[in-house]
């Protein structure tokens, strides 16, 4: 059984259950909501709506690691200008990659995005990190790898 102060669900129950639970709780108690896991046996997406994040108190962070889905699409923009929730923290978008520089999100004094690493294993990150090393090698010696927006590297800034 999941329990709190705002409501009991029992385990065969918490599918159904969940969203009722955390917007009885949402507006009262947590200072922050961590979307985790996918919630079995709904495929529909949107567990969390706009209006659920507008009853946040301005306190609150929301994190969000697992799939965007769960947030209602185009629901997470307005309430974090509201300042409800006050802040957020994503590494999952409703698109992905992200490749617009001037992503909404992105441009947030009160949201930290991260690309998509929240699930990372510690096998996966030596991976990673090998690869980063041989882009910014790469990039050092003036030939650039890897590049999901080459475009940018002509910019005037970039230039030697």
């Amino acid at each position: 059984m999941l329990s709190d102060k705002c409501g009991d669900v029992e385990e065969n129950d918490k599918t159904k259950r969940l969203p009722y639970v955390f917007r009885a709780c949402a507006a009262s108690r947590w200072e922050f909501f961590t979307v985790i896991a996918h919630a079995p046996g709904r495929s529909d997406g949107g567990i969390v709506t706009a209006a659920d994040l507008a009853r946040m108190k301005p306190t609150v962070l929301l994190v969000n690691t697992s799939r965007a889905p769960l947030i209602e699409p185009g629901a997470l923009l307005s309430p974090l200008k509201s300042g409800r929730p006050g802040m957020a923290a994503v590494d999952v978008y409703e698109e992905e990659p992200v490749l617009d520089p001037h992503y909404p999100l992105f441009a947030m004094h009160n949201v930290v995005c991260t690309p998509h690493i929240g699930d990372v294993t510690r096998d996966e990150y030596e991976v990673q990190f090998a690869d980063i090393f041989d882009q910014i090698v790469s990039y050092a010696a003036g030939k650039p790898i890897n590049a999901v927006n080459p475009q940018v590297l002509e910019s005037a800034n970039l230039r030697r």
